[in-house]
């Protein structure tokens, strides 16, 4: 039997018939996925499907769930469907399974109950190895009881095989490689809306929330209050359109501990989560207050409810990112803040938190199992690894480094290590902090309607024409930038400067009463401007009607090229306006501009 056409179904314990127990052949493995056609373990199924040497079991509680999930995967995989309830007769079912793996996605595992663990002794019992996708930081740290029994028997028991915090370490790993002392790590995770949160996940959520959490703050052992604590931050890998600035409220997940291992000089360590919608995040973080304060006793009961609303109430952009900061010093002894930035479009983010365990698994398939033993699996994956899972995506990574770039230039300080992807005369263009000029030709085009022509008028642009001289100059001073546009005898006059609260991340651009929050986006050779926020005499716009257009800079034979297309959404175009610039030697022209400015 290969492929998903046609899954078996093996239940236990009405059925226990073996031979419909898809056999082990060489070369090849068994893996049985707890909660396989969940949201972790369904996701972590479809990253395998495409491995011929694996036969995969999809087990949960649900027959026509198992079933119907096992239809739905493609690839090169064997597919077998199972029902097997992880608190009924775990031995019967394993010992005819014959798994050579098995991995727990069910959860929530911080509610397993008087006997958290009996998966893993049933699957040690069989020989089998044993990961999970835990994110409880009680779970995780003491599966360590299984470490004799599994070294004794050659096997592997690995907890926490997720992004938290598999991901966080090798992270962390990365970013300290050249630094004698890391002081802190924060982590923060910002769900893709779209993607749908398992119920599992809401219980978990609604389970802690409000209650105290262990921490290590200020080198001492700490107690937090998870979704009491927030902190804000924008994710924004370098030259790539960056996520809105998100507030992050503390979560009760591994990586608060088990970190330690990795940096054992850590003095702080959080980690935290931006669900969206905002507003059902402020909502949620509100009821974990009440449970602080023992208004309410636990938002357990609860958990049905928010399981609805949440997956109803699905609004803002399909994306999703991850964060980690971390801050140090460097071998002068220099502060060091450093920080790591993904975003993931689409459907690829939600597959994130499963990708520690492919990575494993297919390690395994390799022959390069880990090693024996039972323990978090914090220092098993490294983040060149997930970077080869990534390149398969629509997921971007970069990392920034605050205090290398802070006195640079306006464009170089945002954008990062993106700026060295530039070709040299855009650099040559952004890459001065003084007062430079230059000038070129250029060609227009107004907008045909009458709103379009008028507010083209009133911003400086000239009428539309195919040749005219444009003369640039850029006035910097105090971290801002003042653009005179020459067009002939007509000027347009801007100021730009590096966003900050809502603009966070962004390029700000001031034309007369309107500010542009831009994305400076290196794509192919381009430096693109993509609007993403605007504002009326200080007043938010609706993000809906945000003037579009492709707006970028490049490199050709000839030198630098611009080309600006700005549209409204309810006027039509504005502008259009293209051409080249060389530098320009004016020091009347900069003076004159100095005293304006």
């Amino acid at each position: 039997m290969s492929g998903g056409l046609f899954p078996r179904l093996i239940r236990w314990p009405a059925e226990r018939d073996i031979d419909n127990v898809p056999r082990v052949d060489a070369g090849r493995l068994t893996v049985l996925i707890l909660g396989g056609y969940g949201a972790f373990g369904g996701r972590l199924a479809q990253l395998l499907a495409d491995e011929p040497r694996l036969t995969l079991v999809i087990a949960g509680r649900s027959r026509a769930k198992a079933q119907a999930f096992c239809a739905s995967l493609g690839g090169a995989a064997r597919i077998a469907a199972a029902e097997i309830d992880r608190d009924g007769d775990l031995g019967s079912a394993f010992a005819a399974l014959a798994p050579d793996v098995v991995i727990d996605a069910s959860g929530p595992f911080q509610a397993y109950g008087d006997d958290p663990y009996r998966v893993v002794r049933t699957a040690l019992a069989v020989g089998a190895d044993y990961l999970d996708l835990a994110d409880g930081s009680d779970f995780v740290r003491d599966v360590a009881q299984f470490d004799q029994a599994a070294k004794s028997q050659g096997r592997t028991v690995l907890s926490g095989v997720s992004s938290f915090p598999v991901l966080h370490a090798a992270v962390v790993r990365e970013l300290a490689r050249d630094l004698p002392r890391v002081d802190s790590t924060t982590v923060g995770i910002a769900p893709v809306p779209y993607a749908g949160v398992g119920g599992t996940v809401v219980r978990a959520v609604a389970g802690y929330a409000g209650k105290p959490v262990r921490l290590l703050r200020d080198g001492r052992a700490a107690t937090g209050y998870a979704l009491t604590e927030t902190r804000r931050f924008t994710i924004a890998p370098p030259g790539r359109v960056p996520l809105d600035p998100l507030t992050f409220s503390l979560v009760d997940v591994p990586d608060l501990e088990a970190l330690a291992a990795v940096r054992p000089e850590l003095r702080s360590i959080w980690a935290g989560a931006a669900p969206t919608p905002a507003f059902l995040h402020a909502a949620l973080r509100a009821l974990a207050r009440a449970v602080r304060w023992r208004i309410l006793p636990s938002l357990a009961p609860l958990a049905p409810l928010m399981h609805r609303v949440v997956n109803a109430l699905r609004l803002g952009e399909r994306r999703g990112g991850m964060f980690v900061e971390i801050r140090g010093s460097d071998a002068a002894g220099r502060p060091a803040t450093r920080s790591w930035h993904l975003v993931a479009e689409g459907d690829d983010g939600p597959r994130i938190p499963s990708m520690a365990a492919e990575i494993v698994v297919r390690r395994m398939l390799d022959g390069r199992a880990p090693a024996p033993g039972a323990r978090s699996a914090v220092n098993e994956v490294e983040l060149a690894d997930y970077e080869r899972a990534f390149a398969r995506r629509a997921i971007v990574v970069g990392t920034r480094d605050a205090e290398t770039l802070a006195d640079a230039p306006l464009y170089r300080r945002i954008l990062g290590r993106a700026w060295e992807d530039l070709p040299r005369s855009v650099r040559a263009v952004h890459g001065s902090a003084e007062t430079s000029a230059f000038i070129g030709r250029a060609r227009v085009e107004r907008g045909g309607g009458a709103l379009a022509y008028a507010l083209a008028g009133l911003l400086g642009f000239p009428r539309s024409t195919d040749d005219v001289e444009i003369r640039v100059t850029f006035v910097r001073a105090r971290g801002r930038e003042t653009w005179r546009r020459e067009f002939g005898t007509r000027r347009v006059t801007s100021v730009q400067w590096a966003g900050r609260d809502r603009y966070d991340g962004l390029l700000c651009e001031r034309f007369g009463p309107f500010t542009f929050g831009l994305a400076l986006v290196v794509d192919a050779g381009r430096l693109r401007l993509v609007a993403r926020r605007w504002s009326l005499l200080g007043i938010p716009l609706p993000r809906r009607f945000v003037p579009r257009g492709e707006a970028f800079e490049t490199e050709t034979p000839r030198g630098f090229q611009f080309d600006v297309a700005i549209d409204l959404p309810l006027a039509g175009r504005l502008v259009h306006y293209s051409g080249w610039l060389e530098p320009a030697s004016a020091p009347s022209s900069a003076s004159s501009c100095e005293r304006s400015g």
